[in-house]
């Protein structure tokens, strides 16, 4: 079985009994863990904080997070905004290309990945007019969590 049916599995059969809780989910077949930090879950869908992808076991080559990022901009495409590059290091920084307004504040989501593999998928929140970003719950539906995680693990 694949991450993204082990996920889909686990998700329908689970229901945190309190706000903020972490759903693991290891898959031996493809060496690789998916950490979901959830504030609510029900049939459909999943209000989350963080989804946090890592390997099992060590990569065979360093990872090209250059590559990684082209690749996985062009992959992902069940969030509300498509993905660029914006920084590259020691890791690969991707955020939406267009941040979704609301108000007086813009929302985008930022993906990272580290040179062994591990990603992380948050969505920030921020004043149009410039100052402190704060992380804010982000909602999916179980077959776009799934779909993300196999883009990102790709």
């Amino acid at each position: 079985m694949t991450l993204d049916e082990l996920l889909l599995q686990k998700l329908a059969e689970w229901r945190p009994d309190s706000p903020r809780q972490t759903l693991d989910v290891a898959c031996q077949q493809s060496g690789w863990t998916a950490s979901v930090s959830a504030d609510t879950v029900d049939r459909v869908g999943v209000r989350l904080w963080e989804v946090r992808l890592t390997r099992n076991t060590p990569l065979a080559a360093p990872t090209d997070l250059k590559e990684w990022a082209t690749q996985a901009a062009a992959r992902v495409t069940g969030l509300l905004e498509p993905l660029r590059l914006v920084e590259l290091g020691e890791s690969a920084q991707l955020r939406s290309v267009s941040p979704a307004s609301r108000g007086d504040s813009r929302a985008y989501y930022e993906v990272v990945r580290q040179q062994d593999g591990t990603t992380s998928v948050r969505r920030y929140q921020a004043p149009r007019m410039g100052g402190k970003r704060e992380q804010v719950a982000f909602s999916l539906t179980h077959e776009a969590l799934a779909k993300l995680a196999a883009d990102l693990t790709a």
